[in-house]
């Protein structure tokens, strides 16, 4: 692999220079930016490691075939993976209404409006169009956002180069794209604004976005600026030619602020869904709707009615109704035009909304209503009301998304970078595949939102909440790797991070008899087993929440870190909440999973042991015995325990948890301390001594909590851990520009054991740095941190579709991933453990 250049002072895509509007910190590229690396997913691994896989690949390759001819897919389709597109900007829209991704060049690609189920696609049709007018005259017409994509269709369009000087830069959930037409003296930028922000439980829900276009003229004679929105419908797919689908136009002021628009009227997979485009009024605009024009042709009516006068022909539009037929599709457009006067500015406002409100999984066992349709009804007729709503409250967005903001931004303690990656891998709350959803039953010949009377209150308030591992690991809730993520909820939407605890908890009291073949063992075994966590609520191409752990990879009821993050979890969260209510149910939950892993130490010193397969998160790499990762993890829950029955006055069950944690501390120091680091596991395997970069999990997580406990993790063997991981696992790679490589051997070259040892995981590098800031190692934390950053948002050209995984050699695993949220894991721990640099 050729050296990489760019370190953590030269940072390719934090912003140089200061724009007018626009913050000073996020991630910039240049329009006509191109990731110079061609990146492919991970498919084969080493010679040594092959063998390994052997009958896994058997098996799947089965279950592969049996699924596809069901019509089904793999939770994880290795057949067909993502390969690499590095195209993407900030998505749109709320929390778990459905979102639609966007490029850096304005492109509409990656729908998510199937629940849980990505469509990587780019659609030509939704553009905006700029055109200018002096002296009457039309005298530049192009479409500004993306590229081209077929020739097939809107052959009458013509699109904008990329100019240099032309920029985009995100700050999740916001984004802005500035535009130079200096033959013109004009300058253009359009905010993009979703409304993400946290403690909001409400208008965070909603999916709508708005787009302000800013247009500056700086010449000296006046302009006539007008931008066209265009949209068509469905996600860019074959079935968006299904037929049946309807367009209206739509004048609204219902929510304070008059929006004129149309409303694109379709169904996607037998679920009623609306897109309403629609531009706003103001007093020194004009609005003009096209209620109809075909997609799939040459696109030239919608661009010379545009480009005749600046505005669009609305005679007889109005009431108008046009059905597509089979095989046809069906777009729409509207204008806002504007005379911008020499030396002023003006804002061309739209708003883009999305009705979809009842859905189901792929079972259809069961109908749900998204959370927004609490306020919005259930009918799919709010579309209109919503660009109304939209409209009038973005600005209100706007400020509390700044006020949140601005602490970090302003604080120049804080790395450039930092602020970019903190907001912007935010964007995975949103996009990953989250559904926000509350159980509807028919009664009286239509759907009604009910209440569950087994949910717990809070469940029943705020809603059942489930994102995605990733966009290609199509599991909800995936409990050992939300464990990362969940600094990310409880910081900034508690309630979401309880209720999930509290479905988890349901779980765990639950028991799937059903008989499943395990693809790595080939063992046959049953789905769930009674008082183990599970490893993930479901699969959107099954039934989530009613069948759980669709993961057949392995027995995950014998994974040993599972049972122990809930429980780290559970006392996490009661720190940060002091919910005694939370406590008191999560408690006796937690005791169950305890009982269940006391079984796993099989020599009885008081730790558990790892099974000789890959138990854990690390789901490839194998652990024998006693080992760092799950021995640190179960001696943090151990004394969690201990906590908790302290605060519940249990106090059989404090004596009978620090029984075990007095003899299991002396193990886990006998057994895997070196002197230097803890290895990686108490085997005679040819790995056992390995550095490993999250050795040090169990104690992260119990100090992030607030409780220390230097009897169980010396800060002096802390420290020379860290420090050993630093040297090692971080600074050994692209001179510490590469994050923390999972493991290394002593000599400082990678672990090969396994594929997994020798990848580069985002969330277990932001997890690592945060322990690292817990412990005073700063300028090594942010240099840790940093390297992940650059590899997926400057090298590789992953921006806002982090992965799970990457390798030396340009190789990716998992695009799209839940674990990289970790990195608020570091924002969790400056604030807790460095309030004089926060407060500066």
């Amino acid at each position: 692999m050729a050296s990489h250049q760019h370190g953590i002072d030269n940072s390719i895509s934090t912003p140089k220079t200061r724009i007018e509007g626009i913050p000073d910190f996020g991630w910039r590229v240049n329009l006509n930016y191109e990731c110079g690396i061609k990146c492919k997913p991970f498919t084969q691994p080493r010679f040594s490691q092959v063998i390994g896989f052997i009958g896994l690949g058997i098996r799947y390759a089965k279950e592969w075939w049996k699924r596809r001819r069901q019509g089904r897919k793999m939770f994880i389709d290795h057949m067909d993976q993502l390969f690499h597109k590095a195209i993407y900007g900030a998505p749109i829209g709320g929390i778990g209404c459905g979102t639609m991704g966007r490029g850096y060049r304005g492109e509409f690609a990656r729908f998510q409006m199937v629940p849980g189920i990505y469509d990587h696609t780019v659609i030509q049709a939704n553009q905006f169009i700029l055109c200018i007018r002096k002296n009457g005259q039309t005298v530049y017409q192009k479409v500004l956002t993306g590229q081209r994509e077929s020739s097939k269709s809107l052959r009458s369009w013509e699109w904008q180069a990329p100019r240099e000087g032309d920029v985009y830069h995100a700050l999740y959930p916001r984004s802005w794209t500035v535009y130079h037409l200096d033959e013109f003296n004009l300058r253009l930028i359009c905010r993009q604004v979703s409304p993400i922000f946290p403690h909001d439980y409400k208008d965070t829900s909603f999916p709508m976005a708005t787009f302000i276009w800013t247009a500056e003229n700086n010449g000296t004679e006046p302009l006539d600026v007008s931008i066209m929105f265009t949209f068509k419908n469905g996600r860019g797919v074959k079935d968006d030619g299904n037929g049946g689908c309807h367009n209206h136009v739509f004048d609204e002021n219902s929510e304070g602020r008059q929006v004129s628009g149309v409303s694109i009227n379709h169904n996607i997979q037998d679920m009623k869904c609306t897109y309403c485009i629609g531009g706003v009024h103001k007093d020194d605009v004009s609005v003009t709707c096209k209620e109809y024009f075909d997609p799939r042709g040459t696109g030239q009516e919608v661009w010379e009615d545009l480009k005749e006068d600046g505005q669009l022909n609305t005679e007889g539009e109005k009431g108008k109704t046009t059905c597509t037929g089979k095989g046809e599709e069906s777009a729409a457009a509207v204008c806002v035009k504007a005379n911008v006067p020499p030396k002023q500015c003006k804002d061309l406002e739209f708003t883009l909304t999305w009705d979809m409100p009842i859905i189901h999984f792929k079972a259809k066992e069961r109908f749900y209503a998204r959370r927004y349709s609490r306020w919005f009804g259930l009918d799919g007729e709010a579309g209109p009301r919503m660009s109304s709503y939209a409209a009038a409250n973005y600005s209100t967005w706007e400020q509390k998304i700044e006020e949140w903001q601005k602490p970090v931004l302003q604080n120049k303690n804080l790395p450039a970078w930092y602020k970019s990656a903190l907001f912007n891998e935010l964007y995975y709350v949103s996009d990953g595949g989250t559904v926000w959803i509350d159980p509807v039953e028919g009664q009286g010949g239509k759907l009604v939102r009910v209440t569950d009377p087994k949910d717990p209150p809070i469940v029943q308030e705020f809603s059942r909440f489930g994102y995605l591992e990733g966009h290609e690991y199509r599991m909800y809730n995936t409990y050992d790797v939300h464990h990362y993520a969940s600094f990310s909820l409880i910081m900034l939407w508690p309630k979401l991070q309880i209720s999930l605890q509290y479905d988890i908890a349901t779980a765990v009291e639950s028991e799937d008899s059903t008989r499943i073949k395990f693809l790595t063992s080939g063992e046959v075994g049953i789905r769930k087993r009674l008082h183990a966590v599970p490893h993930d609520m479901g699969d959107p191409e099954d039934e989530p929440w009613n069948r759980v752990n669709c993961y057949v990879i392995h027995p995950t009821c014998n994974w040993k870190d599972l049972n122990m993050k809930f429980v780290l979890q559970t006392y996490r969260d009661y720190s940060a909440t002091k919910d005694d209510a939370y406590l008191r149910h999560m408690y006796p939950v937690a005791k169950y999973v305890m009982e269940t892993a006391k079984k796993w130490d099989v020599d009885d010193d008081g730790i558990i042991d790892n099974g000789g397969f890959a138990d854990q998160t690390f789901d490839a790499w194998t652990m024998t015995g006693a080992s760092a990762y799950c021995g640190g993890m179960w001696l943090a829950a151990l004394r969690m325990m201990i906590e908790m029955a302290t605060i519940l006055k249990k106090e059989d069950d404090v004596l009978h948890y620090k029984e075990i944690l007095d003899k299991g501390k002396v193990s886990y120091q006998n057994k895997l301390w070196n002197g230097s680091y803890y290895n990686y596991d108490c085997s005679s395997g040819g790995h056992h001594d390995s550095i490993m970069a999250d050795q040090l999990a169990g104690h992260w997580f119990l100090k992030a909590s607030g409780l220390q406990d230097d009897d169980i993790f010396p800060p002096d063997r802390v420290k020379s851990s860290l420090k050993k991981i630093f040297e090692n696992n971080v600074m050994m790679f692209e001179g510490g520009n590469m994050g923390a490589i999972n493991g290394t051997r002593p000599d400082g070259s990678k672990d090969i054991s396994s594929c997994q040892s020798e990848e580069f995981w985002v969330g277990v590098t932001y997890g690592l740095a945060a322990n690292m800031i817990q412990e005073g190692l700063l300028d090594q934390a942010f240099q840790t941190a940093w390297g992940a950053y650059h590899v997926c948002w400057e090298w590789y050209g992953l921006a806002f579709q982090t992965p799970e995984a990457y390798m030396t050699d340009n190789i990716y695993r998992s695009l799209g991933y839940m674990r990289p949220l970790a990195i608020w894991s570091m924002q969790w721990a400056l604030e807790k453990f460095h309030q004089d640099l926060m407060s500066s």
